[in-house]
């Protein structure tokens, strides 16, 4: 008769630390599935159940789950970008002022551009002048909105080009609206890039071991850098369909993502200390917290009072992520 090997044998607190582990996994969802019926009960007769609400929380949320892609990188490799909502402002007016002026391609690129330069600014200042990224991005923050606020003197920018408001924002393909489409397809290629690639393997290591990434032969300044820059691309890129979908750009477009783009990404499983994170698990947590926003205003309440819950949200999110990193 074979004998078992007592150490292939899980004990007690080993299953114990699986079950918690399995249960952090899938508490996004379980929150998603919480609200959406809380909602789906208490405001049965105000709406949120019809299909023009539910679509409305996915497009409104296209964005910011844009958004959250690029700062899942970002927490991953153990840094933060705090200048994504001022990216949008500058990319979305720099890429309308263009356009005005040169055409459709001229006004993607100069959209697409922006977000990339300040995201190079961020990266070289957090990876070979080594400031704390927490400080660099507040301090470009600050600057990039004074930047917007000036770059029209506050006044709006009409986007009244067709194409790029049908291919950006307004527009369909077989019938689904094209900001789903373009949440899609940057879902899919973040998630591939992230889980399947060397790059994603490399952002990972950095976050959770940057010496030892570094003696293992990863370049850690060229992964901070990248993760800032493609954060900055994507914020750029979330400018460019704001644009498109109210077919105008302003200074306040994203003024107020940054909260939401935060709470999405740590409730849907990315620790904020880096190491660990999840490209889905954002976006379900940017569906979470757009559908939270339209529930809360369907009840009634007012800004304050959303700005109050989403800070708590964030508090309970950003307190299971350092306890989970701390085990």
């Amino acid at each position: 008769m074979s004998k078992t090997n007592p150490s292939l044998v899980p004990s007690g607190r080993s299953l114990s630390l699986l079950g918690k582990a399995n249960l952090q996994q899938y508490v996004v969802y379980l929150g998603f599935l919480a609200i959406f019926l809380f909602f789906a009960i208490v405001l049965r007769d105000s709406g949120f159940l019809t299909v023009r609400n539910l679509s409305n929380i996915v497009l409104q949320t296209a964005p910011v789950t844009i958004m959250a892609i690029g700062l899942v990188f970002v927490l991953s490799a153990g840094e933060i970008d705090l200048s994504i909502g001022s990216i949008v402002a500058v990319s979305a007016l720099a890429g309308a002022v263009a356009m005005n002026g040169y055409g459709m391609t001229a006004g993607i690129a100069a959209g697409l551009c922006a977000g990339l330069l300040i995201g190079l600014v961020n990266g070289v200042l957090v990876a070979y002048v080594r400031l704390p990224s927490f400080l660099v991005t507040l301090a470009t923050m600050g600057l990039f909105a004074g930047v917007a606020r000036s770059l029209t003197d506050l006044r709006s920018i009409p986007v009244t080009n067709s194409a790029f408001t049908g291919f950006f924002g307004s527009g369909t393909l077989f019938g689904i609206p094209s900001l789903v489409w373009w949440t899609v397809g940057a879902i899919c290629i973040g998630h591939i890039v992230y889980r399947h690639t060397r790059f994603g393997a490399h952002v990972l290591a950095t976050g959770d071991n940057n010496r030892a990434a570094s003696v293992s032969g990863i370049s850690v300044p060229r992964i901070r850098l990248t993760v800032l820059m493609m954060s900055g691309v994507l914020a750029s890129l979330a400018g460019l369909l704001y644009a498109g979908r109210l077919q105008a750009a302003k200074y306040t477009l994203g003024e107020t993502d940054l909260m939401t783009v935060i709470a999405a990404v740590i409730v849907g499983g990315t620790l904020l200390n880096g190491g660990k994170g999840s490209i889905i698990g954002a976006l379900v947590g940017s569906l979470m917290m757009g559908m939270l926003n339209n529930g809360l205003i369907l009840m009634g309440l007012s800004v304050s009072d959303q700005m109050i819950v989403r800070g708590l949200i964030i508090l309970a999110a950003v307190a299971v992520s350092l306890r989970e990193k701390s085990r």
